[in-house]
């Protein structure tokens, strides 16, 4: 198979073995596949078909129709061991593509914009080289082909439905492509690498009126942009500085006219902190301050706030595995950033809080071909050449799983 087309010429890739680089022209079309048919969370029918379809050719044991389009792959090896999980993401984004590829989004108003179809490739591509090495595997590999990872959250049901039993997974692992970095880079840290998710909305009734007359009314607006501004003293405050966390409010909405004053504000927006003991903090001072704001107008409200997703955070044991590895696939450790750290979260946390584990970033920005639009943007693209690094650390991530335990 040829591969030479799709390796970036700047990057040294002599850490990657021969049979696996060989894989690259295959990733890069299972990649594209995928990419070109977009599906939205638990809707992945067409995505989790392709991947069942390669599983039975490869003759490897599957389940299909885990918590509605989620699939499991389990690889024995011939000597014993403990069981690694691998977990790939498979759903996309209700975004327009703007790429003019040949490989653009056919389903209108859905695409990958961040990077999920990429990881589907790179476990299919773990997948086929393990299959053909399972003389050398000592131990059990699972893979699990993940939907809803953008919402409304695949990994709880998932995990409701048994995926880490049966063989009992005793670690598992995860990357995410990530256009944050450029390629030939890894970010990768034990603790906490992505932030708790929480999302509220709120609506405040107050009591309309003329613009000219503001002693009738108790006016929307202006209690809800108290109620903004008060939410900010939240993380200034409340929280100790040495921990990071975000309060933002992302919609707010009110008023029907210029010279109206509304009589209701509906505002809606997300929490983000990293320390898992933030929990039940911030969200008990926005519901203080919405009620404290609100009483000294003589208004009322109405508050809905949930977790979407809790912190990602990684086990110290499994991330040291996965840095060693990462060290020997880039070679120097300039190539391994160890702190980097994101705000945005993810639900692979959810699989962590059941066993230990490392998720991982996998730089695939190139800025010289023009892909480096950050995730979710309607151009967003990444270096293909990162899938064969990313299934060069999966393998010996695996590898080495069972003679570091």
């Amino acid at each position: 198979m040829v591969f030479t087309s799709f390796i970036s010429p700047s990057l040294d890739l002599k850490q990657i073995r021969s049979e696996i680089l060989s894989l690259q022209s295959e990733l890069v079309a299972w990649r594209r596949t995928i990419h070109q048919r977009p599906e939205l969370g638990f809707q992945e029918q067409i995505t989790a078909g392709f991947i069942a379809r390669k599983l039975a050719e490869w003759q490897i044991e599957h389940q299909t129709e885990i918590a509605k389009t989620g699939i499991v792959a389990t690889i024995k090896g011939a000597r014993p061991g403990k069981v690694l999980a691998i977990r790939a993401d498979m759903d996309a984004l209700p975004i327009q593509e703007e790429n003019e590829v040949d490989y653009r989004s056919l389903h209108d108003g859905k695409m990958h914009a961040c990077g999920h179809d990429g990881h589907v490739a790179i476990a299919l591509g773990t997948i086929y080289y393990l299959a053909r090495h399972r003389q050398d595997l000592a131990g059990t590999v699972k893979f699990i082909f993940q939907p809803a990872e953008e919402g409304p959250g695949g990994a709880k049901p998932m995990i409701e439905a048994g995926v880490l039993k049966n063989p009992d997974v005793d670690a598992i692992i995860g990357l995410h492509l990530w256009n944050n970095l450029p390629l030939g880079q890894i970010g990768v840290r034990s603790g906490a690498l992505m932030a708790a998710v929480e999302c509220f909305r709120c609506k405040i009734f107050g009591r309309g009126g003329h613009g000219a007359m503001p002693h009738q009314t108790k006016d929307a607006i202006l209690i809800g942009s108290q109620v903004v501004n008060a939410l900010q003293t939240i993380v200034a405050r409340n929280v100790n500085p040495l921990d990071a966390a975000v309060v933002t409010v992302g919609e707010f909405h009110a008023g029907t006219a210029l010279n109206v004053i509304a009589d209701t504000a509906q505002m809606s927006g997300t929490v983000r902190y990293f320390n898992p003991k933030l929990e039940n903090l911030i969200g008990k001072r926005i519901e203080d301050i919405i009620a404290g704001v609100c009483r000294s107008h003589d208004a009322k409200y109405e508050l809905d706030y949930w977790q979407l997703y809790p912190p990602v955070i990684n086990d110290s044991r499994i991330t040291e595995l996965v840095r060693s590895v990462a060290i020997e696939v880039v070679e120097t450790p300039i190539g391994v950033v160890p702190e980097c750290q994101t705000m945005g979260g993810e639900d692979m946390s959810f699989f962590l809080n059941e066993v230990p584990g490392c998720y991982f970033f996998l730089g695939a920005a190139n800025p010289e071909k023009g892909l480096a639009y950050p995730h979710h943007h309607p151009r967003f693209d990444f270096d293909e050449t990162a899938l064969s690094m990313g299934v060069e650390i999966f393998v010996r991530c695996v590898e080495q799983f069972n003679c570091s335990n």
